[in-house]
């Protein structure tokens, strides 16, 4: 049996213990990649850490409202995750932009500029000296440009930048970095806002969020603004030397996806899930 982690900050062992004392007031939301899922080259090739759906469903029965907030398409994370198993959840893709629940799918039409950037980004990338690896991931409501598979990710990414950038500028999209990839999407559609929309639908009056990239810092941040308003929450690093940042924002460290397993079902094992 896990045994329940400490938080290493007061706010988020106070987010911890109000959603343990009523948790079917609560809501515990996760990043996929990185987080539920190991990362991978491929992002196709991407499934479940082992356990991840018994202990969602474990605390399913419990906590009021069990979430995934994720980049990628919420079927795409559904379908590789095996979380059709897990009873109530609510998936929500494309930052936010695209909803799955009880098999359902919503979702608003793809953005004029998102379409714009799509038919933009291969002659960007070979005027910019893409190296050989460079690919480009379409996300529908956002496109990513991927250098895991380059021969240096680093150098790679640091030479994308700057262009990627200057076309994010002109079409009025953002352009997120994150793990060896910039994604261009919508302004003002983060992990972040999706987070605390969530949390005002659902009612919740506890939150905790689990995420291991720079895509997941503004579910941090939501998850410290909200605390300020009033509903107690904790914020989980799935921890990786790739994304340092995110662990030093967080109130609590667990070891990738294997820890963030341990502590869904530590909190299960709690709630008597």
């Amino acid at each position: 049996m896990t045994r329940l982690p400490r938080p290493g900050t007061a706010a988020g062992q106070a987010g911890l213990q109000a959603l343990l004392a009523n948790p079917r007031h609560a809501l515990v939301a996760l990043d996929f990649d990185g987080t539920l899922s190991p990362i991978v080259a491929n992002p196709g090739d991407a499934r479940a850490q082992p356990g991840a759906v018994p202990a969602m469903t474990a605390l399913a029965k419990t906590v009021g409202t069990v979430a995934v907030i994720t980049g990628r398409p919420p079927a795409g994370a559904v379908r590789l995750g095996g979380f059709e198993a897990v009873p109530g959840l609510i998936v929500l893709g494309h930052y936010g932009w695209q909803r799955w629940q009880d098999g359902q799918l919503s979702a608003p039409e793809v953005s004029p500029a998102i379409l714009a950037a799509r038919a933009a980004l291969p002659d960007l990338l070979r005027e910019a000296g893409a190296p050989e690896g460079t690919w480009v991931e379409d996300k529908a409501h956002a496109v990513a440009v991927h250098t895991r598979r380059t021969a240096d990710p680093e150098a790679a990414l640091r030479g994308l930048s700057e262009p990627l950038t200057e076309l994010a500028d002109r079409l009025g999209l953002a352009a997120e970095p994150g793990r060896f990839v910039i994604e261009l999407r919508p302004p003002g559609v983060d992990k972040g806002t999706a987070l605390t929309g969530l949390v005002r639908e659902r009612a919740a009056r506890s939150v905790l969020f689990c995420g291991d990239d720079l895509g997941d810092l503004p579910a941090f941040a939501a998850v410290r603004a909200l605390r300020a308003d009033g509903v107690p929450g904790c914020a989980v690093a799935s921890a990786s030397p790739e994304s340092p940042q995110v662990a030093a924002e967080a109130d609590l460290v667990v070891d990738g996806p294997e820890g963030v397993v341990g502590l869904l079902a530590a909190i299960a094992t709690e709630l008597g899930g």
